[in-house]
């Protein structure tokens, strides 16, 4: 189930929704110079360019106050040139992690984080989506796993994975678990799964064992060992599972294709060409 081939595909689809709209523009955020994050940030610059999108990319220093801080999100929030906005998580301690979130024009808020995205996602009314789970939709739509009425196992809590992708499965009529670091006897929960989702952000903590035959397994995390990169589940679950995400080039291309359909979606709620809640047409 690799996410390249779609991903090649949803992508110019997005370029040719920017040369229809005109100028589109994303701004990336990040405090510090966490090499992963300085990597993540290059490629999403990079597919931004390639689908013909204004990039801006502020880096941040690690040490900056939180004064500071809600100074720059704020000037982003009202650059009229900026439709989209995506701040690199974690941030430092010194960062009230919330407030810069809560803090972000909701509007542009590609990332799908803000409380009231979050919020309208939980009442099945999405607005903003993180991009992650709207990929691991897209990739079980494109092999047309079945998911109406299947039973579905989120691993992993997040609110920018886990817990939204359980909502989007929800939504989509699946009977939805989610397991986490607390959850007793995982293997047991694991089998039960048609669909199961592992985003643990811990290597290969679903063994080839713990997974049902003929399931659709999307592993989401990448974990660099001293083996290199694996993911969240085991490689030899593919001789178990009908379908299964490689790591790398599973999730990641499809993640930053739906970024770029994200920021296209707030342009257009920006144009008032989509109307979004609490905000006239």
């Amino acid at each position: 189930m690799q996410g390249w081939p779609l991903a090649e595909r949803i992508l110019p689809r997005v370029a040719e929704e920017v040369r229809e709209l005109g100028q589109v523009g994303l701004a990336t955020v990040q405090v510090g110079d966490d090499p992963a994050s300085t990597i993540y940030i290059r490629r999403k610059h990079e597919a931004a360019a390639e689908a013909g999108m204004r990039s801006t990319d502020l880096k941040l220093p690690g040490e900056i106050s939180q004064e500071d801080f809600d100074a720059a999100v704020a000037e982003l929030n009202e650059d009229d040139a900026i439709d989209g906005i995506l701040i690199q998580l974690p941030l430092p301690g010194q960062i009230d992690e919330a407030a810069a979130i809560a803090a972000l024009d909701p509007v542009k808020d590609v990332d799908g984080v803000h409380p009231f995205n979050a919020g309208q996602l939980y009442l099945g009314r999405p607005t903003h989506v993180p991009a992650t789970p709207l990929g691991i939709m897209a990739l079980l739509a494109e092999h047309e796993v079945p998911v109406d009425g299947a039973r579905a196992v989120v691993v992993g809590r997040s609110d920018i994975v886990g817990k939204p992708v359980a909502h989007l499965l929800l939504q989509a009529h699946a009977t939805v678990s989610i397991c986490h670091t607390h959850t007793d006897d995982l293997r047991h929960y694991t089998l039960d799964a048609d669909v199961l989702v592992v985003a643990a952000g811990r290597p290969e903590v679903v063994s080839a064992e713990m997974v049902k035959e003929g399931a659709a397994v999307v592993d989401v995390g990448v974990n660099r060992t001293e083996a290199g990169l694996v993911g969240d589940v085991e490689a030899g679950a593919a001789a178990r599972a009908a379908f299964l995400t490689p790591v790398p080039g599973g999730v990641g291309p499809m993640t930053i294709a739906m970024l770029l359909s994200n920021t296209v979606r707030a342009a257009r709620y920006r144009r008032r060409l989509l109307a979004f809640p609490g905000r006239p047409r």
